[in-house]
């Protein structure tokens, strides 16, 4: 087990990051087209072909999703992957037409010190494309892909993932672009909020605050929600699953945001988590079954949220938003034991 999202066998994520312009695009590809679905909660998303993902809708299955920087400019990030998936023979065949199934979406890192100034041609397409080949079972967590330009309200965001399997022997996992309004944190620091989910010191293994701070309850706010932010996620299990358990799957999924930012799903927030089904393992009861895996796709997305803030470093400009390492590697003791 790699605590990664590609411990469920099908599934690989590849990275593609422009440090100079400050933004990346993540991409997890389906070995074969695989059952997905959607669930969409921010104020302000910005998505991609997420109303082919309704229970309702014809075609049941992706080939990749698409995780990407550039606000609505990285939509064309999942042009670029389409393309090269069709020319690599996969998608849904229309006649002797394929038309690979990829949605997406996006966040807001426009204003975060890199040179946005790309002309008539935005990088996305090409990030699509680079992220697509570098698709593996292993991958870079931090300031990579769709969270090299992450932040939040109080330290630099990222690219995180997590992984667990159940006693059922079902796998579930989740990876995520950390780039919310809100806070990682509880108050000023230096406890993460997803600290009850913590596995094996994946992020520092500080715990929880010796006594709850008054400050945690007020929400800290990205540049007084000036900048704009979004969080954005894929999960994935190794079920059998409809459509609509899968609907279900992603629904459940969302509360592994709210297990670890505050606030989330703001108005400026366009936070989407995905749902895949690999099909690879059957439900022995459906109804407990399922309950058990959204259970666990909740934490683990909050486990990959916390291990992407962990991971990150600050970008290289004047100004960039600090590191959790930053601030608080002198101030937490338990690093270093």
């Amino acid at each position: 087990m790699r605590n990664l999202i590609t411990d469920i066998p099908g599934i690989r994520v590849g990275n593609a990051t422009d440090l100079v312009t400050g933004t990346g695009v993540t991409v997890v590809l389906c070995d074969a087209p695989t059952i997905a679905a959607v669930d969409v909660r921010g104020g302000g998303p910005g998505t991609r072909e997420t109303d082919a993902l309704d229970p309702a809708a014809t075609v049941e299955t992706v080939d990749a999703i698409t995780l990407s920087g550039g606000s609505a400019f990285g939509l064309d990030a999942a042009s670029g992957v389409m393309a090269a998936l069709a020319q690599a023979g996969r998608g849904f065949a229309v006649g002797d037409a394929r038309v690979p199934i990829v949605p997406g979406a996006v966040l807001f890192d426009l204003l975060n010190g890199g040179n946005k100034a790309w002309g008539a041609v935005p990088p996305y397409r090409q990030l699509g494309i680079e992220a697509l080949a570098a698709a593996d079972v292993d991958f870079a967590l931090g300031s990579v892909g769709a969270g090299t330009g992450a932040t939040t309200a109080t330290v630099k965001g990222g690219l995180g993932s997590a992984s667990i399997t159940l006693p059922s022997g079902h796998v579930v996992g989740a990876v995520v672009a950390v780039n919310a309004v809100g806070s990682p944190l509880f108050g000023a620091g230096p406890h993460l909020r997803a600290a009850p989910y913590e596995r094996d010191r994946e992020f520092g293994g500080l715990g929880l605050p010796p006594s709850f701070p008054d400050e945690a309850l007020q929400p800290d706010l990205k540049g007084e929600v000036t900048r704009f932010a979004t969080t954005i996620a894929v999960v994935a299990c190794d079920a059998v699953l409809t459509p609509a358990q899968t609907r279900r799957l992603a629904i459940m999924a969302q509360d592994g945001l709210a297990l670890s930012l505050f606030p989330i799903h703001t108005p400026l927030d366009g936070d989407c988590v995905f749902a895949l089904a690999t099909g690879r393992k059957p439900l022995e009861r459906p109804l407990p079954d399922l309950a058990r895996i959204g259970s666990a796709a909740s934490t683990v997305l909050a486990r990959a949220v916390a291990r992407g803030v962990f991971a990150a470093t600050a970008l290289p400009y004047e100004g960039a938003q600090p590191s959790w390492h930053d601030r608080f590697e002198d101030a937490a003791p338990m690093l270093h034991p």
